[in-house]
């Protein structure tokens, strides 16, 4: 049986991984404490810097979404940039960017949601996606799906069809999953 960790004072095992993702969990640095006590964050930044991890994570999220039709893959300001524009080369679609407020130059389509405490709003331009466009939505990790289920909310808003939502990283005790039920969601490791 795997070894045990502690995260925010739960008792998990060990990562399930995607079968092909096993190199990969060992190139994210876990940083206890940060951003504050009791947090466990998992930092991506050791994987981006490893060329051939890097590659092995758009590859591995591609071969997961090649066979599903994209025209469009989103990205989620900020981290999700890393992924989606190698992931909309990868396979042949577009890259448009869903950003915080106030940071796209022209009209934009919003949608407020959620937090612990609190709410956010996130945009994306309103010419950004046609009627009827197959979205990939893709980000750094999923959490509680409180973005990720906004975000696809945005992108049905604008006539897009959700093709799927691929995470690097997926925090299995927070459940974010639910928020997204009747979506294909992937993730290539799961704590």
């Amino acid at each position: 049986m795997a070894d045990p960790a502690t995260i925010s004072g739960v008792s998990v095992f060990a990562p399930e991984v995607t079968p092909g993702a096993e190199h990969l969990k060992q190139l994210i640095r876990e940083v206890p404490d940060f951003p504050k006590p009791g947090i466990n964050f998992y930092d991506i930044t050791t994987l981006l810097k490893d060329k051939t991890g890097f590659k092995e994570t758009i590859d591995l999220l591609q071969q997961h979404y090649r066979s599903v039709p994209v025209d469009v893959v989103v990205g989620i300001e900020a981290r999700g940039y890393f992924f989606a524009p190698a992931m909309a080369h990868a396979l042949g679609a577009g890259f448009v960017p869903v950003r915080k407020p106030k940071k796209l130059p022209s009209a934009v389509r919003s949608i407020e949601y959620a937090l612990e405490y609190g709410t956010d709003q996130l945009e994306i331009h309103s010419d950004a996606i046609e009627d009827g466009q197959r979205v990939l939505i893709i980000d750094d990790v999923l959490a509680t799906g409180g973005t990720a289920s906004a975000v696809a909310r945005l992108v049905e808003q604008s006539g897009g069809k959700v093709a799927g939502l691929g995470f690097v990283i997926e925090l299995t005790f927070l459940n974010g999953h639910q928020k997204l039920a009747g979506y294909d969601v992937f993730s290539l490791i799961r704590y």
